[in-house]
């Protein structure tokens, strides 16, 4: 089947390289412009569009797809008789969706219509879910509002992070396309219900912010669902602080203001939450330097209990 693909992100090469490895030719792909990346800041290109130019597959980069005529015209130029789309990371114009001649599908990693758009991983590790899944869905002019014509449901494990669960959803998400493609022209469509819905929108940098007054499973599933992306930190002496893995200590009614720093040792630091509740930070990155254990980073900053973060 031709097919074109819009994706840009590793959590869609899973189901791109599905696509081939199933028999399905990809005409085009369509992702992301190179984004610059690291401290060098270096223009690096989106993870499908490496996968593609390693196999020769052409590759189309709009800045807005939805006013590029020309990439419009290459999409519908391909001839697909199907379009897969797996975290493109834009709107996709309607007028793209009547240029297959079966369908347009969308791999969306959420049980929709919970958590339609963009973060629905870590909106559902942040919120403390048990389930999660994929839903292959047909797309039409409205966000992740499609049909839904294929679902798998997943358990969330207790200390999976965003992550994690994302790379699971996105080899369950391959599968579960291939599976819809061979049944294409007789898959049953189910409408969804729109009662039901909830959005998952970008998370911004700042989102990833720690407020030491919430209690300290909200920060552990804040660190779970964020330190990948956007990122979770806090402030030391004015200096920003990446937080990349702690958890929520059982103690109760820890001593100490929220922020406050109430134990120092190898395990890591432990800071005061909300509620008389702790955290215990294992892993971090200061501002300009390597990640390292929290407990290196004690040894050469000379934190101590009483110290504040925040």
């Amino acid at each position: 089947m031709k097919t074109v693909f819009f994706g840009s992100p590793a959590a869609a090469l899973p189901s791109f390289q599905a696509l081939l490895g199933a028999g399905h030719s990809v005409e085009l792909v369509v992702t992301q412009p190179d984004k610059p990346a690291g401290r060098g800041r270096k223009l690096l290109p989106s993870a499908v569009k490496a996968f593609a130019l390693e196999r020769h597959i052409p590759v189309i980069e709009p800045a807005r797809i939805r006013t590029d005529e020309a990439a419009l015209e290459r999409v519908r130029a391909a001839g697909p008789d199907v379009n897969v789309v797996v975290a493109y990371g834009q709107i996709i114009p309607n007028a793209v969706h009547s240029f297959p001649r079966r369908r347009s599908l969308n791999i969306h990693f959420s049980l929709l219509p919970k958590y339609r758009g963009a973060a629905p991983v870590q909106w559902a590790v942040l919120n403390g879910d048990g389930e999660s899944g994929v839903t292959v869905i047909e797309l039409n002019d409205r966000m992740d509002e499609g049909d839904i014509l294929a679902v798998r449901r997943v358990a969330v494990g207790p200390r999976e992070t965003a992550l994690e669960l994302e790379t699971r959803l996105a080899d369950i998400g391959a599968e579960l396309l291939v599976e819809t493609l061979v049944r294409i022209d007789s898959v049953e469509r189910i409408a969804q219900d729109h009662g039901l819905a909830t959005l998952a929108p970008k998370l911004k940098k700042e989102d990833g912010r720690v407020s030491w007054t919430d209690a300290a499973d909200a920060i552990d599933r804040k660190v779970l669902a964020l330190a990948d992306r956007p990122g979770v930190f806090t402030f030391f002496e004015g200096k920003r602080i990446a937080i990349l893995r702690g958890r929520a200590l059982e103690a109760k009614h820890a001593a100490g203001e929220p922020g406050r720093i109430i134990a120092v040792g190898k395990a890591g630091i432990t800071a005061a939450c909300g509620g008389g509740t702790a955290f215990l930070v294992e892993d971090l990155q200061p501002e300009g330097k390597s990640a390292m254990p929290a407990y290196v980073f004690s040894l050469g900053t000379r934190i101590a209990p009483g110290d504040r973060l925040g």
